[in-house]
C-alpha cells in the first residue's frame, strides 16, 4: 500500500469550535507514571504492522476525547513529522481498595497529569523522539475557564501538571504548546488499568541495573543485574521514586528505559510481525488509551506502513533541560524551572524534525561508546558515569608511550583525566594498580571496569582523584558505559546541542 500524503497525517484539531467536555473513561485511572510507560510504547505498538481489518477493529474500541476544541493562537504546524502529547492522569476514584493495596497506590487522586511526554514521529517515519516534561515544571497557565467551577481565570502561575485539573486536556495542550512552541497534532491519554496485562501479554520486559533497586513505597525490589519483569514488578519499577535520590527525574529516566525495553522486546521477538500476537497486545492496550477524535484508522494504517522497519535504535529519549529543580514560587511552592536556552534548542530541533541524539559527534563503533581502540567489545555497564570520575595515569613499566595512550583512551571514553601522564617511581610494576580514597568507593568501580585486571589499593585522604599505575599486564582500556546514560548529561552551553539525548539501544539491556 502506498504511503499516504503528508496531509493525511496532519490533525484537523482546532478547526471546529468544539466545547470542552471533561469526559471520564469507563475504567479507573490511577496516577503515577505507569500509564506513560505504556502510552509511549503504545504509539509504536498500535501503529506497527497492523492491517486494515485489524486497525479498523481496534479503532472502534478507542475511547475518544476532545482535546483541541476551541484552541486558538496555536503554534504553526510545520508539517515536519507528527507530534503526540502523551499524558497520564492521576485519577484512582474507581479503583477498589483491594487494587490500591495490592499495587501500593494509597493516597488521594490529584486529578492532574502525573506525567507528560511529547512524542515526535519523524517525517520519514524512521525515528521516534520522546521528550519527558517534568510534571512540576513552572508555567503561566493561559487565560481559561475552570472545568470544575466554570469560573473564568486570567493567566496564573502554576505547575504544568495542574493544567488538567483546571481545564482538562484542552488546557493541558495549550500549556504545553505555550511552553514548547511545538504544534501538538494528536493527544493520547493513558491509565494503568491494563498495564499489568499488557506486560504479561508481551511475556515480560527485560531491565538491568548495576546495583539493587529497592523502594518500600512502590514495592520495588530488584537485584543487581538483569531481570525480566512481569506486570506487577514492572508497575513498581516505573512508579518508584525513592531509589536513586532523583525523585521525579530518576523516575522519568526509568520510564524512558522501560519504553525502550518494550520497543526492544516487541521488535526483537516478532510481536510486530505477528498479526495474532500484535492483536492481543494492542487489544489490551486499548483498554488504557484515550485518543483525540482525529487519530483514526487512516492515520494508524499510514503509520503502520511507514514504520515496519522500526527498531529500538530508532527511538531516542531526552528530558527537558532544567536550570533549577527547586524553584520556589509564592502561592505555588517548589517548581522545576527550565533552562530556557537549552529548551529552546531542543524544541527547535523538534520543529525542524532533526535527530536529538548523536549530534555532538559520532560515537565510536568499536568501543560501543566507551573508548576508541577500534575493538568491537561489549562495554561494561557502570553505576557512576565516566564523566564524573577524575583519573591520573602513570607508567609503571619500561614501555614508552603506553601512559599517553591510556590517558587518551580514558578521555575518549568520557573520563576526566588530570594530565599529562607521568612515570611512576618504579618501572617494574607487574599488575596495574588503582589507588583511591575509600570515600569514592562507587567511582572507583567505574575505573576498575576500564582496567578489569587491576588491583584496588585504598589510599585514605587522597580525595576524588584516582591514580592508575599501569603494570606489565596492561593491554588497553576496556570500554565502559553508564547504566543510566541520562546521568552523564553535558553542561556545555557554548558547544553542541545543550541537551543530552540517548537512543533506545543505549538504555535497553544488551
Amino acid at each position: 500500500m502506498p504511503l499516504s500524503p503528508r496531509s493525511r497525517f496532519r490533525s484537523a484539531a482546532g478547526r471546529t469550535p468544539w466545547s470542552l467536555r471533561r469526559e471520564r473513561a469507563r475504567r479507573g485511572r490511577t496516577g503515577w507514571g505507569t500509564r506513560i510507560a505504556v502510552g509511549g510504547s503504545a504509539l509504536v505498538l498500535l501503529a506497527s504492522g497492523v492491517g486494515h481489518v485489524l486497525v479498523n477493529r481496534l479503532e472502534g474500541g478507542l475511547d475518544r476525547i476532545n482535546a483541541f476544541g476551541g484552541l486558538t493562537e496555536r503554534p504553526e504546524s510545520t508539517g515536519n513529522g507528527l507530534n503526540f502529547l502523551v499524558v497520564g492522569v492521576d485519577d484512582r476514584h474507581e479503583l477498589s481498595e483491594r487494587q490500591r493495596d495490592r499495587y501500593r497506590l494509597g493516597g488521594a487522586s490529584c486529578d492532574c497529569t502525573d506525567t507528560l511526554m511529547l512524542v515526535h514521529v519523524s517525517e520519514d517515519r524512521d525515528r521516534l523522539s520522546v521528550i519527558s516534561v517534568p510534571r512540576d515544571s513552572y508555567v503561566e497557565l493561559p487565560p481559561h475557564t475552570d472545568g470544575r467551577t466554570k469560573e473564568r481565570h486570567r493567566a496564573v502561575p502554576a505547575k504544568i501538571n495542574s493544567a488538567y485539573a483546571h481545564g482538562g486536556p484542552n488546557l493541558t495542550v495549550r500549556a504545553v504548546e505555550q511552553m514548547t512552541d511545538v504544534h501538538v497534532d494528536h493527544y493520547l491519554e493513558v491509565d494503568f488499568a491494563s498495564f499489568v496485562k499488557t506486560v504479561d501479554v508481551l511475556g515480560g520486559v527485560t531491565v538491568c541495573t548495576v546495583r539493587p533497586l529497592q523502594d518500600e513505597y512502590s514495592g520495588l525490589d530488584l537485584p543487581a543485574g538483569t531481570s525480566v519483569l512481569k506486570g506487577g514488578e514492572a508497575l513498581s519499577y516505573v512508579r518508584a521514586r525513592h531509589v536513586d535520590g532523583g525523585s521525579d527525574f530518576g523516575r522519568m529516566h526509568r520510564q524512558q528505559r522501560f519504553i525502550a525495553a518494550v520497543i526492544e522486546k516487541a521488535t526483537s521477538t516478532g510481536v510486530l510481525s505477528s498479526p495474532v500476537q500484535l492483536g492481543k497486545v494492542t487489544s489490551t492496550l486499548l483498554a488504557s488509551v484515550r485518543a483525540d477524535r482525529n487519530f483514526g484508522s487512516a492515520e494508524m494504517v499510514a503509520l503502520a506502513e511507514a514504520m515496519r522497519g522500526f527498531t529500538s535504535s530508532s527511538s531516542e529519549f531526552v528530558s527537558v533541560p532544567v536550570a533549577d529543580p527547586n524553584h520556589s514560587v509564592e502561592g505555588v511552592g517548589s517548581t522545576v524551572l527550565w533552562n530556557r536556552r537549552k529548551a529552546d534548542r531542543l524544541f527547535e530541533a523538534v520543529r525542524q524534525d532533526e535527530p536529538l541524539a548523536g549530534q555532538d559527534g559520532a560515537k565510536d563503533e568499536g568501543a560501543g561508546g566507551g573508548g576508541t581502540t577500534g575493538r568491537r567489545t561489549e562495554p561494561t555497564l557502570v553505576d557512576v558515569p565516566p564523566a564524573q570520575v577524575h583519573v591520573q595515569v602513570q607508567n609503571g613499566t619500561s614501555r614508552p608511550g603506553i601512559a599517553g595512550q591510556a590517558d587518551q583512551d580514558l578521555r575518549e571514553a568520557g573520563f576526566r583525566t588530570s594530565g599529562p601522564p607521568r612515570n611512576a617511581d618504579r618501572r617494574d610494576v607487574e599488575q596495574t594498580v588503582i589507588a583511591y580514597d575509600p570515600r569514592w568507593d562507587r567511582s572507583v568501580q567505574t575505573v576498575s571496569a576500564a582496567f578489569p585486571q587491576s588491583e584496588l589499593r585504598e589510599d585514605p585522604g587522597r580525595g576524588p582523584l584516582m591514580e592508575v599505575t599501569l603494570g606489565k599486564d596492561f593491554a588497553d582500556v576496556h570500554p565502559v558505559r553508564a547504566a543510566d546514560p541520562f546521568a552523564a548529561e553535558k553542561h556545555d552551553d557554548d558547544h553542541g546541542k545543550g541537551f543530552e539525548a540517548v537512543t533506545g539501544d543505549e538504555v535497553a539491556c544488551g
